[in-house]
């Protein structure tokens, strides 16, 4: 019985030294790299995405032209103030495409796969140098664009009189307080990641510099 015992615990031994090696030289390695790869593959997850967000631009295209005809059919009633104030809509229509655009294109190309228009005619300027920290900046200054447009409205249409039953409402300035906050929050939070991106590209450059 004893000489049993000692033959396990001797078999036992050589296989906690021996499993190891087994374990270095085929299953970690194999498991790893397609483990590596199926993560990998998972960046085509957000492909459909990118996708959903083109059908919400052609959405904006129709808005847009929708609007376009009411300014066209109603302009010999409008005032100059609603005039204004349709074609800033306009714009901000224009603005929110833009976004989706720099959204799509940078988004897809910094997270999904290249879309290697090296040498493209039409090739965005900004694609060429655009990574997770400089498309962040340029999404904020977008939203800061979109949010002075909707404070320009707000300022345009305290001068338009509100008139409900017959009765001219005063101008209620609440909502252009609350405006200025929200856009002086976009504006900080803009200066923040540009400051961020800043940062890290300088500590990237210097940790590059000393390795050469």
């Amino acid at each position: 019985m004893g000489r049993i015992f000692v033959a396990s615990c001797a078999g036992a031994h050589s296989l906690l030294h021996i499993w190891p090696l087994y374990m270095d030289r085929y299953s970690p390695s194999q498991f790893n790299k397609v483990l590596a790869r199926f993560i990998f593959f998972s960046r085509w997850l957000q492909a459909p995405l990118y996708f959903g967000l083109i059908i919400a631009q052609l959405i904006y295209v129709i808005h847009f032209f929708i609007e376009l005809t009411h300014l066209v059919v109603q302009t010999p009633t409008l005032k100059e103030a609603e005039i204004m104030m349709k074609v800033l809509t306009l714009i901000d229509v224009v603005m929110i495409a833009n976004l989706l655009i720099m959204v799509i294109v940078g988004g897809y190309e910094t997270f999904v796969s290249r879309l290697r228009l090296e040498g493209h005619p039409d090739q965005p300027e900004w694609l060429s140098h655009v990574n997770a920290g400089v498309l962040k900046v340029k999404l904020a200054t977008a939203l800061i664009g979109i949010s002075s447009i909707h404070l320009l409205k707000t300022f345009i249409g305290i001068g338009v009189p509100q008139v409900v039953n017959g009765i001219v409402l005063p101008p209620d300035y609440a909502p252009v307080f609350w405006q200025i906050m929200v856009h002086l929050t976009f504006v900080g939070s803009a200066l923040l990641l540009a400051w961020t991106d800043r940062i890290s590209t300088l500590t990237a450059s210097e940790a590059r510099a000393k390795h050469h």
